[in-house]
This record gives structure tokens, sequence and C-alpha cells, in this order.
């Protein structure tokens, strides 16, 4: 399971916790503008936007998680067990399979407006990538600098959903998360005063009971209330450090550790990373479980011409820095 968000204050910046129980290897990999992108049914994009994220490579072509462009377009696929429906190809339609996704709405759109635009037109097909990598359920959200919104394919059809608050995680269906946040309107940073009964003498006795019953637990219904809560109300400073700082901040309120999260046998379902992209520079930074040291990857240090894509392996060990 997994929580998407973005922030803004001199800079934009997008990224995500991929929560899950084991790693496919992933890679931080940038594909540059000549890489020749390859569809199932449809024409080839042999010249798109450069795009640097987070991806499985697989037989050459990256399977990305998450991902930006050169035009500060962002995007994360995230798990949505039980509602996503892939249909069969429709006639007339721009028919992607969900591997597709990210590369076909990312290398040619630079904005909400323009990805509005195509959606329209697609169709999210059921296209295995192969038989040992069969389809993931998921949708999707999807950030400019000004907006936000989620894709959902349901047996209903193809649903998009403005995003005001920019955050997404998983089940259920983003309007009915966005309904939820209703049940929590009376949350608070300021202290709370006693409404209860003017016959009983009240007390605040600790910080931050304004936010008494903002939820805990790890269940992607309680993640979205909690990451929205603290997105919407969180600050910082306009610099890069102050901002990712704070991103990151932001992503571990909803972190899961190790041992909360039991799927069975001797597997639990952890922060495999998280990520956060300065969309507008173009540089990618994220942590890993072992390893909270931010590292970074610059998009434009490379060759973004070039035809070939450009992985850099996670720096999973933990790194300390010793002061003295």
């Amino acid at each position: 399971m997994c929580t998407a968000i973005t922030y803004r204050t001199q800079n934009h910046y997008f990224g995500r916790n991929l929560d899950l129980e084991y790693s496919y290897n992933e890679t931080v990999t940038i594909t540059p503008r000549n890489y020749p992108f390859s569809f199932r049914t449809t024409h080839k994009l042999s010249s798109h936007y450069a795009i640097i994220g987070m991806a499985y490579v697989v037989d050459d072509y990256p399977l990305y998680y998450d991902a930006t462009n050169e035009k500060g377009l962002s995007m994360a696929g995230l798990n949505f067990p039980g509602n996503a429906f892939y249909p069969a190809y429709q006639e007339g339609k721009d028919n992607i399979s969900p591997f597709e996704l990210i590369p076909w709405i990312l290398g040619q759109c630079a904005t909400i407006p323009q990805v509005k635009e195509i959606l329209g037109r697609l169709n999210i097909i059921n296209i295995n990538f192969s038989e040992k990598l069969p389809l993931s359920p998921l949708h999707w959200m999807i950030s400019d600098r000004e907006s936000s919104l989620v894709i959902e394919s349901v047996r209903e059809g193809l649903r998009i959903h403005d995003n005001p608050v920019g955050v997404l995680t998983n089940n259920p269906p983003f309007d009915y998360q966005m309904f939820q946040l209703n049940n929590y309107m009376s949350l608070s940073t300021q202290q709370p005063v006693n409404h209860f009964s003017a016959l009983l003498p009240l007390q605040v006795y600790s910080r931050g009971m304004g936010a008494l019953g903002l939820p805990g637990d790890l269940s992607s219904q309680s993640r979205f209330i909690k990451a929205s809560f603290t997105k919407m109300n969180s600050l910082s400073g306009d610099s890069e450090w102050e901002s990712i700082s704070q991103f990151f901040h932001i992503l571990a309120s909803v972190e899961q550790q190790r041992g909360c999260v039991h799927m069975g046998n001797d597997k639990y379902e952890i922060t495999l990373y998280s990520s956060c992209c300065n969309t507008d520079k173009g540089i990618y930074y994220y942590t890993t479980y072992e390893n909270h040291q931010i590292t970074a990857v610059d998009m434009h240090k490379e060759n973004l011409d070039g035809k070939s894509l450009v992985s850099y392996p996670l720096i999973k060990k933990q790194q300390i820095y010793q002061q003295n």
C-alpha cells in the first residue's frame, strides 16, 4: 500500500511512499527524449519529454512507479485492489495498458489541462507486460504546479477526479476518501476549547489536543486522513533543503515499520522507499527503509537527448555521518 503527495513552496515537489513486502530491485531511472517508447496497440513515441523516476527496468523497458518529466508534470501509480478494472480494446480509443500509462502521459503532456484533453480518448486495457509480470490493480495521481487529479479505471468506466488536497492512498475510491474528510473537520492545530459541557471544568492537559481523533493506524483510509491533515497544515521555509526536509517529514507521518503489517509467513509490509522530486529542477530525492540519508539524482546532469536509459541502483545500506 502507498501514499503519494504534492507540496509547494518556492518550487513544486511530488513524491510518495512505496509500501510493499518485497522489492523488485527498482532503480532511479532517467528516460531521455529519444528513447523509443513502444506501446502494445498504438504508435511508438520515438521522441518525447525526458522522464525521471523510480522504475523496475525489464528488457530495457522502464516500468515506472512514480515519475516526473522535464516540464514538471508528475505521476504515480498506487495499488487499488478490488476496484481497478481494465476493459478490452475499444476501436477509436487510445488503448493503453496500465504499465504504459505513465510514459504515455508524461511523454507528451506538460500540464494538467493537456492531460485532461488526452484522457477523453483513453481506454486503459487489460494487457499484461508478460506472463511473469501480470498487471497490478492501480489508480494514479497526476500533478503539475497548479493542480492535481486522480484517474481510476473501474467497471463503470474511466473516472477522473480533481484532487484539491494533493494526496492519494489506496482504497476506497478517491471520491469516498475525500468524503471521509468531512468526519474530521473539527480537527485543529490549535488547542481545543471545552464545548462538551459548561458544567464540567474540563482542561487541556497536553499540547496537540486539537487533533485528537486524527487516525494513526496504517490502513489506506486512515493514511489518507493523516497525510491530508499533515500536508494541508504543513509549514516550511522556501529553501530547497527546508522544502525537501518537510516533504520527507510529511511522508514519515504515514510510513510503515517492519512488524506492524503482517502479510503472512515471514512477510511484513514496509516503506521500501520514500521519494521527493523537485519537479521544477528535475532533481529526484529518495530514502530507503534501511537508509534515511537523502540521496539525489539530477536528470539535467545526464544527456537528455540520448536514446538509452540511465539507471542508478538505490543506496540501501545505512549511511551515517561520523561527526567526531
